[in-house]
C-alpha cells in the first residue's frame, strides 16, 4: 500500500510539473501565442513579417494553424512602446519578440516572467538586459545587432570612399539608449584618423530637416545617420535631403541604402529576424531564457548604391567595390548570411 501512495504521488507531481511547462501546452493541443514588439510602423514591417514566418516555417510552425501571434507596431512613437508592452502581458502571451533597444526595455519593464527574445540589440550586458552574452539570466536572450562596436568600421569605410573629407556630421537620437555609445565610438574613430566629427541630435521629424539643412550650410563633408526607430521611419526623407545637399552618407542597414543612401555596413534585420525563430521554438520546447546564449552576427553586408555614389559626385574606389557583398546599379557580388 505504501509504496503505490509512493507512485501515485510521484505520478501526481510529474503531472503538475508538466502542466507548468510551456511544451506541454501545445501537447493538450493549445495553439501557442508570440507577441511581436516593435517601434517601426506596420506599413514598413512586411519583410520582416515575412522572414518571422518563414523562419517559424522551418521549425515546423505555421501563423494561424498551431501558432498566433499579436503584432504590435508603436508607428515610430517610443513612448508607446511600454503601454503597448503592458497589453502584450495582459494578453498573457507564450513568448514576446521585441525588436530594437527601446521595445526591448518596454518588454523588459513590462514583465519579468515572460520569455522575451531581443531581435537587434545594441549592448545587452552594458544596457542591463542581460548577465553575459553565454548566460544570459533571467527571462531574456535573443540577437546582437553590434552596433557600437561596427561604428569606427563604418567610419574608416565612407573616410576610404572620401579620401579628402575632414569634417563628418553624425545624425542620432540621444533618446534612443544606443545613441550615444554609438556616437562616441563614431567619435574615437575620427579622431584616429584626425577628422572633425560634428553632433546632430534629433528627435522628431523636423529635427531631422533642420539639421540636414544646418550641416549643408556648415559644408559638411559627410554624413553618418545611426539606427533608430525615428530616422528609420524617416529614411526616405534622410536619403533624399541627403543627396539634395549632394552629402555621400552610410549608415547601419542596408535599407537606408535601398532608400537612396550611399553605403551600409552592418548585419541583415532580414536574417535576425527569422534566426529569432529558433529562439521561439527552443523556448516553446521547453528552453529557458536564462540557458540560451545571446548570438551575435557572424556576418556582415557591406552595400553600395552607385546612383546615389553618382548622384552626389563621389568615385568609389576600386578596393571598396570589391569587398563589397552588393553593389546597387552595379553587379552583385556575394549574397550575405548568419
Amino acid at each position: 500500500m505504501r509504496l503505490r501512495t509512493a507512485w501515485f504521488t510521484i505520478a501526481l507531481a510529474l503531472a503538475l510539473l508538466m502542466s507548468l511547462h510551456p511544451a506541454h501546452a501545445q501537447q493538450r493541443g493549445r495553439v501557442p501565442h508570440v507577441g511581436v514588439l516593435a517601434a517601426i510602423s506596420s506599413g514598413t514591417a512586411f519583410p520582416y513579417i515575412e522572414a518571422g514566418r518563414q523562419g517559424l516555417r522551418e521549425h515546423g510552425y505555421t501563423e494561424g494553424q498551431n501558432i498566433a501571434i499579436e503584432y504590435r507596431w508603436a508607428e515610430g512613437g517610443l513612448d508607446r512602446l511600454p503601454d503597448l508592452a503592458v497589453e502584450l502581458v495582459r494578453l498573457k502571451v507564450d513568448i514576446i519578440v521585441a525588436a530594437g533597444d527601446p521595445a526591448i526595455h518596454a518588454a523588459k519593464q513590462a514583465t519579468s516572467t515572460i520569455p522575451i527574445v531581443m531581435v537587434a540589440v545594441g549592448e545587452p550586458v552594458r544596457s542591463g538586459f542581460v548577465s553575459s552574452l553565454a548566460r544570459p539570466g533571467g527571462n531574456m536572450t535573443g540577437l546582437s545587432f553590434l552596433s557600437v562596436e561596427l561604428a569606427g568600421k563604418r567610419f574608416e569605410l565612407l573616410k576610404e570612399a572620401i579620401p579628402k573629407a575632414s569634417r563628418f556630421a553624425v545624425l542620432w537620437n540621444p533618446d534612443n539608449p544606443v545613441g550615444a555609445p554609438g556616437f562616441r565610438a563614431t567619435q574615437t574613430a575620427a579622431r584616429a584618423l584626425g577628422a572633425t566629427l560634428q553632433s546632430f541630435e534629433v528627435r522628431n521629424a523636423q529635427e531631422i530637416e533642420h539639421a540636414i539643412s544646418a550641416l549643408t550650410l556648415e559644408r559638411a563633408d559627410a554624413l553618418i545617420v545611426l539606427t533608430d526607430p525615428l530616422t528609420w521611419i524617416h529614411q526616405r526623407r534622410i536619403t533624399e535631403l541627403a543627396a539634395k545637399g549632394r552629402l555621400p552618407s552610410i549608415f547601419e542597414l542596408r535599407e537606408y541604402v535601398d532608400s537612396g543612401g550611399l553605403m551600409s555596413y552592418g548585419p541583415s534585420l532580414v536574417l535576425m529576424v527569422r534566426r529569432a525563430a529558433a529562439f521561439v521554438d527552443k523556448i516553446l520546447k521547453g528552453a529557458r531564457p536564462s540557458d540560451l546564449p545571446v548570438e551575435q552576427p557572424t556576418t556582415i553586408e557591406f552595400v553600395i548604391n552607385l546612383r546615389t555614389a553618382r548622384a552626389v559626385g563621389v568615385t568609389i574606389p576600386r578596393s571598396l567595390f570589391l569587398r563589397a557583398d552588393q553593389v546597387i546599379g552595379g553587379p552583385t557580388r556575394r549574397g550575405p548570411g548568419y
